[in-house]
């Protein structure tokens, strides 16, 4: 491997790790969920729009129903992570492709062959491992049944984003895709807004762990991410994006020492290893890989 792709791959790993942290930095913030959504959010469409000059371009019409699925999914992401613990909310968040695959015939008018159906079939089988027992309340948990639904509902939302994104591509708008990022980070700032005031107390923390979100997390991450995945084969860039959702919970026990249930972990690891043999099996030429999908800022037409 030359030294300039070795680069690209390590700008792309960068950025998955950066996006591996959230569960655990909005785990340490002692705000409400509904103002760690808003404020993380509008300090990422600032950065995002100082820092990329494609943040800037080709906004249209079509970028707003893309931008209001991706800032759900940025608001439900952040509830879920604050309820349930933060393996959970990323695991579910993840299920995004089975949902794809359920929405694109009707949608996208996409065709869904017989391995597509096993592909499925097995991610809704690491899905219900989530639901086999409830999980116990916990200091970084609360509430996890209520968190779960959260989760849940982040992936249908984010596999919004990605049939969006896909049909900006039909478009001929693939190369605008930082639009939606942009707008809906904004969008998810104005809308949890609401809910997000009056702040009747922060602390020093609070402000770190916001800007570290807003500047680290989600823009610095896209700043890498952007720069990288344009010369990385989507397969690769693929299976190095799959650090996200191993990390997350790493950190989360790092941070919080929080543990996820063993019937979580189980879920978590059938839906990541169905989605690395499914991108294996798609990177013949197939658009669509989920870790392609979830660089928003590549050619695909993506957390959370």
């Amino acid at each position: 491997m030359s030294g300039s792709k070795r680069s690209h791959h390590f700008e792309v790993m960068i950025a998955a790790l950066l996006f591996s942290t959230g569960g655990a930095a909005i785990k340490l913030a002692t705000l409400s969920g509904w103002q760690v959504a808003s404020f993380r959010s509008g300090v990422a469409a600032l950065l995002l729009l100082v820092g990329l000059p494609e943040a800037r371009r080709d906004w249209s019409w079509r970028t707003a129903p893309v931008a209001a699925a991706y800032a759900a999914t940025l608001v439900l992401f952040v509830l879920a992570n604050r309820l349930t613990t933060s393996a959970n909310a990323i695991f579910l968040q993840d299920t995004a492709p089975l949902y794809v695959l359920l929405l694109a015939p009707l949608l996208l008018h996409e065709r869904i062959g017989a391995k597509d159906l096993v592909y499925a079939a097995t991610v809704a089988a690491g899905l219900a491992l989530f639901f086999v027992s409830a999980e116990a309340a916990v200091a970084t948990a609360p509430d996890p049944q209520k968190g779960n639904l959260f989760g849940l509902a982040a992936g249908v939302t984010w596999a919004l984003t990605i049939i969006g994104l896909r049909w900006l591509g039909r478009e001929g708008a693939g190369g605008a895709a930082m639009a939606p990022v942009v707008l809906g980070n904004l969008l998810a700032c104005v809308a949890a807004l609401p809910m997000a005031v009056p702040v009747t107390a922060f602390t020093g923390r609070d402000v770190a762990v916001i800007v570290y979100l807003g500047a680290a997390q989600i823009g610095l991450a896209y700043v890498f991410l952007t720069r990288g995945i344009r010369h990385v084969p989507a397969f690769e860039a693929s299976a190095v994006l799959l650090l996200e959702p191993v990390m997350n919970p790493v950190w989360a026990w790092v941070v919080e020492r929080e543990r996820p249930g063993n019937w979580a972990l189980a879920g978590g690891a059938i839906i990541i290893l169905a989605t690395l043999v499914n991108t294996w099996r798609l990177s013949g030429g197939a658009a669509g890989t989920i870790g392609k999908e979830k660089a928003i800022g590549s050619d695909c037409s993506n957390s959370g």
